[in-house]
């Protein structure tokens, strides 16, 4: 899925791939990673990574979006399907330098609000947590309606931007304490490779990596 989700960003981007080092593949945990980040001039930086483990019985896929160059929160897509189960998780943050409207962020969620809610729990970056966000948890035969809402839920997205006073340093400050934050205060991916890789590893990862604050 992450393939059609790139696949509709290159639509509007052109990405230019990004050298990640050691970093493009890791292992943690039971699970191997594959990692890729690319540059979308216009739009900013987006990583991809894949993982499978447990003998091919649980595959985890996410997609960011930290975007630079134009007014858009932060976007974080997270796939796990395991045990029958379809796991979607797209959650946005607050790293906007003005107001952007989102509504039609609203209509895509309103139109799957058929689809079973999963609970998110409670977490530290709540507060920065946007209510576009979502959070489903189905079966496997509701695969292609999680496909359909995650293409239209990133079309949406990408539709919305700002283009014309963005402040890039705000948006900078403010991602960059979000990805602080997820050092700081860990979770499950997290505390996964901060075991594996160790703190100062980790810290690279998610800077210069998957979120690109540190570039």
């Amino acid at each position: 899925m992450t393939d059609k989700l790139l696949n509709l960003i290159k639509s509007r981007y052109h990405l230019l791939q990004l050298d990640v080092g050691e970093m493009a593949t890791l292992k943690a945990k039971g699970m191997t990673f594959t990692v890729k980040a690319f540059y979308a001039a216009g739009l900013g930086h987006i990583s991809v990574m894949r993982a499978k483990g447990f003998f091919g019985l649980m595959k985890m896929d996410t997609l960011i979006i930290n975007p630079k160059d134009i007014d858009l929160p932060l976007y974080s897509y997270d796939r796990i399907y395991a045990m029958g189960n379809d796991t979607l998780i797209v959650e946005l943050y607050d790293t906007l330098s003005q107001e952007c409207d989102l509504r039609r962020l609203d209509a895509v969620k309103d139109g799957y609000r058929t689809l079973p809610e999963r609970d998110p729990g409670e977490h530290w970056y709540d507060s920065m947590k946007l209510s576009q966000s979502i959070s489903k948890k189905g079966k496997k035969a509701q695969t292609p309606q999680m496909d359909q809402l995650a293409l239209e839920h990133l079309s949406a997205y990408l539709d919305s931007g700002i283009t014309q006073d963005v402040d890039v340093n705000e948006k900078q400050r403010k991602s960059s304490r979000y990805v602080a934050g997820l050092l700081a205060n860990g979770g499950p991916s997290t505390d996964v490779f901060k075991k594996a890789l160790g703190a100062e590893k980790t810290a690279v990862l998610f800077g210069s990596v998957l979120f690109g604050t540190a570039e």
